[in-house]
């Protein structure tokens, strides 16, 4: 089956991955499909986390992979995506990871009978790093209802953020947004961030953009830090048991101040961690769904 969106799945398939993701990173299950299936990653945009974690998550998973490289391929004649996947089923492939800078690129992908697996389009959607964040939330609080969220940061161009607004209110969270004026979206909450954060679980930033913005963000990354960032002070005013979250890269000193990243509120690393093993059961029920939902 595809997966491009967490809009698309029950929420009870939604719980189904996350456990088979805690299983696949407790030990307690295990696949190996022993070289038989071969996985395409179709990269579009610069990646380390999501593409490499998926290579990581194939390599567990015993699958063979197919690295695409846009610079020398057949993109470059002209070719369009849909022909490039085509060529991909054609010659066998399992499985295509795709990640692209256009918004919802699969819709022209209708007639392709192999699964894809969504690793980000344009500002939209980003199910594998939803999916890890919501593991990494369900590791630490044991539950989503009633988990106060707050999102901070470019939340217009972001598709982290639109993904995962939608998935964690299916899941009865509160998600609260905030930053600069030039980065709210009007479809979210927008709040007062001194006054939200010592009232919220889940402290998550966003990095700025730069490469989407269409002109210069309108202060300095400085005043940007002062404003909007995470610094010490900040996190002094969390809760107790509150935790802080960045789906990364992330700009040190900018929306996060460098001691920070590491310090014991912060779950970052661990979310990369978790990436691998929801990319593990992303997969797998990729490839043990027949049905192609286009």
């Amino acid at each position: 089956m595809n997966i491009l969106k967490l809009e698309d799945l029950k929420v009870e398939e939604i719980e189904e991955l996350l456990e088979n993701a805690i299983k696949f990173k407790k030990g307690s299950k295990k696949i190996d499909y022993n070289g038989k299936k071969v996985i395409a990653n179709l990269f579009f945009e610069p990646s380390t986390r999501t593409h490499y974690s998926f290579e990581m998550a194939e390599y567990k998973l015993g699958c063979k992979t197919i690295e695409f490289t846009e610079e020398t391929s057949s993109i470059k004649k002209g070719e369009s995506l849909y022909d490039t996947v085509k060529t991909f089923e054609s010659i066998g492939v399992d499985a295509i990871v795709i990640r692209h800078r256009e918004d919802e690129y699969y819709n022209k992908l209708k007639n392709i009978n192999i699964p894809i697996i969504n690793a980000g389009d344009g500002k939209k959607d980003h199910p594998s790093q939803s999916l890890l964040d919501l593991m990494t939330i369900k590791e630490e609080f044991g539950k989503f209802e009633g988990l106060k969220v707050l999102i901070i940061g470019d939340i217009k161009h972001s598709r982290v953020a639109h993904s995962n607004i939608k998935v964690m209110e299916r899941l009865g969270m509160e998600v609260y947004t905030s930053g600069p004026e030039e980065f709210k979206d009007e479809d979210f909450k927008f709040v007062n961030y001194e006054e939200m954060l010592p009232k919220v679980d889940v402290v998550m930033l966003l990095r700025i953009q730069f490469e989407r913005l269409e002109k210069e963000m309108s202060m300095t990354k400085e005043k940007y830090n002062n404003l909007y960032g995470i610094n010490i002070n900040r996190v002094k005013q969390m809760k107790e048991n509150a935790i802080i979250m960045h789906p990364a890269p992330f700009n040190r000193n900018v929306e996060i101040s460098d001691d920070v990243v590491e310090c014991e509120k912060s779950r970052i690393f661990k979310q990369m961690q978790n990436g691998v093993f929801v990319r593990m059961a992303m997969i797998e029920k990729a490839l043990n769904d027949n049905s192609i939902n286009n």
